[in-house]
């Protein structure tokens, strides 16, 4: 007979809530009045008016740029800011080997090519490895933000200076997130953000472009906008306002009614992260100490946004217990929002990058990535486990229970073996 307290093996659970234990975005009585208002007052806005223009103010004046242009997923506006930012055919862009896949494939879909670059023990763009990968075709470089994290904004403006390259951003985790006082999202030319369901800000789905650069902004309108905006926001004696009719063909303007609920969100948004950056302190001061487990070293300059709150898992210590058994005992203690990153991974595992050709016309003779090519990406990726970072004070004793439950399975993790 096994008398093990762990709940895997026949002991009782440290958690006896009912899940599931996180929702995001929250949805207050505010978001129920704005998205009810505005299919009142029109579910099809095809100019910069009403709230997608409301919204579109709110983010500029948010981060500080001067142009924001708001689109259908985060997807979509990666894919505009890279062409907006002139990446074509045959150029190259560092990518950082670890993060979502539409960090990279957007530029497929310009001719471009992704060149992976390895990351650090972070999960942040090494820049030693991206600096050996630069050739006379590279022409940008992205930093991603991962889980919230901010990069170190001075070592990438740096290194982009030194390499004449353009600096991008992929900000999708980290809206709010600070670099000694300045927003992600104002590091380089431009920035992408998703607004995606789980965001720090959400309009349930959507994104948007933020850009000092009246070119950059230009061009934005005109890779999927088109028509409307383009004929009223780019002067009439620009070269490029012939094109305002059609653009570059595409349409991925955001829908108004995830505007309203981004908008009726974003004033709440530092409330939300101040919640956050004491909920994710306070689970860092409780796993701490315990054996097998790494909490994220946050640079005193850096102020996350707490996306999610990434653990290094350190199996020497636990007898060389699998992260995945550890993780089983976990969530047999119903501590059931912990996991694995799952579509955030290595970049060199999906077949996509590996071998484009067989989707893409232009890629055929092209060599992708493989398993192996990314030693510290694939290890910082098998090697991590994520917790949601909760936001209210009602939250704290539910928070607690989770970080006992982690505790409790790394101090009786020899039953395991």
């Amino acid at each position: 007979m096994n008398d093990s307290p762990l709940a895997l093996l026949g002991g009782e659970p440290v958690i006896t809530t009912p899940g599931p234990h996180f929702a995001w975005p929250p949805i207050a009585e505010p978001d129920r009045e704005a998205v009810a208002g505005q299919l009142e007052a029109a579910v099809s806005i095809p100019d910069r008016s009403g709230v997608v223009a409301e919204l579109e103010d709110a983010l500029a004046s948010y981060l500080g740029v001067r142009h924001v242009v708001t689109t259908c997923t985060g997807t979509a506006a990666l894919h505009s800011m890279y062409a907006a930012a002139g990446i074509s055919a045959g150029d190259e862009v560092l990518v950082p080997a670890l993060t979502f896949h539409a960090t990279a494939t957007p530029l497929f879909h310009l001719g471009a090519h992704p060149v992976l670059a390895d990351v650090d023990e972070a999960g942040q763009l090494d820049l030693d490895d991206a600096a050996r990968r630069i050739t006379a075709r590279t022409k940008a470089a992205v930093a991603v933000h991962l889980w919230g994290l901010p990069e170190d904004r001075d070592a990438l403006v740096s290194f982009a200076d030194e390499h004449h390259l353009m600096l991008l951003e992929d900000g999708s985790h980290a809206h709010g997130a600070t670099w000694n006082g300045q927003r992600t999202g104002t590091f380089g030319a431009a920035a992408a953000f998703s607004l995606n369901g789980p965001k720090p800000l959400s309009a349930g789905e959507g994104g948007f472009v933020a850009t000092d650069d009246s070119e950059l902004y230009y061009r934005v309108l005109l890779h999927g906008q088109y028509n409307k905006r383009c004929h009223r926001e780019i002067p009439a004696n620009h070269p490029l306002a012939r094109f305002a009719v059609t653009g570059m063909g595409l349409k991925l303007r955001i829908h108004p009614l995830a505007a309203a609920l981004a908008h009726a969100q974003l004033p709440r948004l530092d409330g939300y992260l101040a919640g956050r950056q004491a909920i994710a302190a306070r689970m860092c001061a409780a796993l701490d100490d315990v054996p097998g487990i790494r909490v994220p070293h946050v640079p005193v300059s850096a102020r996350p946004s707490w996306y999610a709150l990434p653990l290094r898992y350190e199996p020497a210590e636990l007898g060389g217990l699998p992260l995945q058994r550890f993780l089983d005992a976990v969530h047999a203690e119903c501590a059931t929002e912990a996991d694995q990153p799952g579509s955030t991974c290595p970049l060199a595992t999906h077949p996509l990058l590996q071998d484009p050709g067989a989707l893409l016309p232009g890629y055929a003779d092209r060599r992708g990535p493989v398993p192996g090519d990314f030693p510290a990406a694939e290890h910082v990726h098998a090697t991590t486990l994520k917790l949601p970072v909760w936001h209210r004070d009602e939250d704290i004793p539910l928070v607690g229970a989770y970080t006992q439950a982690i505790a409790k399975v790394a101090a009786h993790h020899k039953d395991l073996l």
